[in-house]
C-alpha cells in the first residue's frame, strides 16, 4: 500500500545498516563493475549503485551516500518493482524487504507460492488478486515461513543466519501490527 512506503524505508534502513566491505558478502563480490572493490552502504552494493547512476561506485563515493540518495534508488528498483503499492497492507513491506534483501524475482516466488498462485518471479494481476483473496494473517505467516525456508536453504546461513531470522522476524512484527490499523 502507498501509505507504508515511508514506514518500509524508515525499517529498511535499520536493518541495513551503513558502510560495510565484507568480502564475504555476495553483494561485494562483484565490486562496482568499474574496476573497484566491492562495498555495500545503507543495504546498496556498489554494483548496483554504480549501475543505477552509469558512475563507478569505489568506496569514497559508497561511504558519502545518506539515506535520502538512496531513497528514489530503493523506490524505483525494489518498492515499485515488487507493485508494492498494489499489494495488501503488511505483505508489501515484507515482500520488499525481501526482494533488498535477496532479489525481486526470488522475493515475488516466496509470496506467489504462500498465496498459490504460479510461481514465475512476475508479479501480476493474478498475483495482486491471490494476495487479496488470502486471509491477511494466513498470508504474513506463510510469506513468512518460505522466506525463512530460503535463508536456511543458503551455504552462508551460518554466517549470516542469525541476522536474517531476526530480520524476517522483526519485518513480520511490524507487518502484523499494520493488520489491526
Amino acid at each position: 500500500m502507498e501509505k507504508n512506503w515511508d514506514m518500509f524505508f524508515d525499517m529498511l534502513m535499520v536493518h541495513e545498516g551503513a558502510f560495510q566491505d565484507d568480502q564475504r558478502d555476495s553483494g561485494n563480490s562483484q565490486g562496482d563493475g568499474h574496476g573497484n572493490e566491492g562495498s555495500t552502504m545503507w543495504g546498496v552494493t556498489a554494483w548496483n549503485w554504480a549501475k543505477y547512476t552509469d558512475k563507478p561506485a569505489p568506496k569514497d563515493v559508497m561511504k558519502a551516500l545518506t539515506k535520502e540518495d538512496v531513497k528514489p534508488f530503493v523506490k524505483t528498483q525494489y518498492w515499485d518493482n515488487v507493485r508494492g503499492d498494489q499489494l495488501p497492507s503488511g505483505l508489501d513491506i515484507c515482500v520488499a524487504d525481501m526482494a533488498y534483501n535477496a532479489g525481486g524475482r526470488r522475493s515475488v516466488k516466496i509470496l506467489q507460492r504462500a498465496v498459490a498462485a504460479k510461481p514465475d518471479g512476475l508479479i501480476g494481476s493474478k498475483t495482486i488478486a491471490a494476495c487479496h483473496d488470502l486471509n491477511p494473517k494466513d498470508a504474513l505467516d506463510k510469506y513468512h515461513h518460505g522466506r525463512q525456508q530460503y535463508y536456511e536453504s543458503l551455504d552462508d546461513f551460518k554466517i549470516y543466519g542469525k541476522g536474517w531470522s531476526r530480520r524476517n522476524k522483526e519485518t513480520l512484527e511490524l507487518a502484523l501490527g499494520l493488520l489491526n490499523e
